[in-house]
């Protein structure tokens, strides 16, 4: 374990733990910087073909660890800016960029940076306990961690501004009614079911999903013309790959098809 990070590779999934129970996973500098990394490596590692992530206890992030004077002492201008690029939205950013399908198993408590954390990730498991919070307005802070990016892009703007302004704890039955999270489990089927998926997800063609996520992330900002075109790109880059011929190979031959991500 590395600065409240537990990292454990199982076959070909990544899977990667907050562990700071007593303080409902809430990020300290270091274990963001030790998430960063973890992600890093899995995108380029060619063994690694899917990545869990996941909390011990109660929470699965309280956010940002805010203890130790976030709210005092003197600044110069560009001082929280460069925080925030650097902290909070460096994590954000190196989730939504990772080449490996990431799969949040969200535990408990997901708040702040912690909610925004698991709606960065490309799906979501969430335990029937689990709740998401928009927290900043009770704080008297403006959302941060890309959260006024990603939420209106994954609800529409009023329903975002209800969470952000109003900050009411969300349900994670609620949270799938929105479309928030894939699917809600009983808390004791969580591990089992984001096991399951993570399984598939490393089975598939990897080059094809990594490829999928991009497109589909650059979809969302462009025009018909530019989507299109990404498309027909992405779709030349993949022809490309072993995985691709593989599949057709498989379709003509009337097999299952054996992916090994490359």
């Amino acid at each position: 374990m590395t600065a409240g990070i537990a990292h454990e590779v199982r076959g070909q999934v990544v899977h990667l733990t907050l562990d700071r129970p007593e303080a409902l996973n809430a990020l300290t500098p270091d274990m963001r910087d030790a998430l960063v990394a973890r992600l890093d490596e899995a995108s380029a590692d060619p063994q690694v073909r899917a990545v869990v992530l996941t909390g011990t206890g109660r929470g699965f992030c309280a956010g940002a660890d805010l203890r130790g004077g976030a709210g005092s002492g003197d600044r110069i201008p560009g001082d929280v800016a460069r925080t925030i690029r650097l902290g909070a939205q460096r994590l954000i950013a190196a989730v939504l960029d990772c080449e490996k399908p990431v799969l949040a198993a969200v535990n408990g408590t997901a708040a702040g940076l912690g909610a925004h954390l698991a709606f960065a990730c490309d799906l979501i498991l969430a335990a029937e306990s689990a709740r998401f919070i928009e927290v900043f307005v009770r704080r008297g802070l403006v959302p941060d961690a890309g959260g006024a990016y990603l939420l209106p892009r994954l609800l529409g703007p009023h329903r975002a501004k209800e969470l952000m302004f109003f900050g009411d704890a969300l349900p994670a039955p609620d949270a799938e009614r929105l479309g928030l999270v894939n699917r809600v489990v009983p808390d004791a089927e969580l591990e089992k079911t984001a096991h399951e998926w993570a399984t598939r997800l490393a089975a598939a063609p990897t080059r094809a999903l990594a490829l999928t996520k991009q497109l589909v992330h650059t979809c969302m900002e462009s025009d018909r013309a530019s989507a299109f075109a990404a498309e027909a790109w992405a779709q030349e880059i993949n022809m490309t790959t072993e995985d691709a011929r593989e599949g057709l190979r498989a379709f003509v031959e009337r097999r299952g098809p054996e992916f090994r991500g490359r």
